[in-house]
């Protein structure tokens, strides 16, 4: 295509934002960014997928968020929990994304959630694990939207109180949400 990098990975310089720093700091803030990016891009686009929001469009909020991202550090403002700042934004960003009708639907699997298979598993095993991971994609594909992002928020290791600000509900939801899906999910891998 035209105009577009061969290498996807390339990494282009963070635009300047007027009445900020410059200079050698400018340099740093972008690498932490970048540094930032390579943590959370992926468990970014699972968390925006499971809005039911297209990749393209998903990689495209990614960006977003990151951009988004370096414009607060640059204007100084506030570093603390910038994990929770990140999937705060993933997720207001999502949700106009679809409020606005832009989404192009593509319901998320949930088995990019789980882990990822063990090679080195004989065949039995394999299969095992396979109806396993198939048994506990069911139950997380049918859980309400508000469950499955509590699911998704504390796997990325939010606490309560951060997932509860992200969603806007109240901590006793986030906990009630929390135990109930364990709960289904406890039950069906026991069988």
């Amino acid at each position: 295509m035209p105009g577009v990098p061969s290498d996807a990975t390339q990494i282009q310089p963070l635009p300047l934002v007027v009445g900020t720093k410059h200079g050698g700091e400018n340099h740093d803030l972008e690498r932490e960014v970048v540094a930032l990016f390579d943590s959370y891009r992926s468990r970014l686009l699972a968390y925006v997928s499971a809005f039911g929001i297209s990749n393209n469009d998903a990689e495209e909020l990614v960006q977003e968020v990151f951009l988004a991202l370096f414009c607060h550090l640059r204007l100084g403002k506030s570093r603390k929990n910038l994990p929770g700042w990140i999937f705060r934004v993933a997720h207001n960003l999502a949700l106009k994304h679809r409020r606005d009708g832009s989404a192009r639907y593509q319901y998320a699997d949930a088995d990019n959630a789980l882990a990822a298979h063990d090679h080195r598993l004989n065949p039995e095993e394999h299969l095992l694990s396979t109806r396993r991971r198939e048994r506990l994609v069911s139950v997380v594909d049918a859980l309400p939207e508000q469950d499955r992002l509590c699911l998704m928020l504390r796997a990325e290791g939010l606490r309560y109180r951060e997932i509860a600000r992200i969603l806007g509900i109240s901590l006793g939801s986030v906990s009630a949400s929390l135990t109930r899906t364990l709960r289904r999910l406890t039950r069906v891998d026991g069988q």
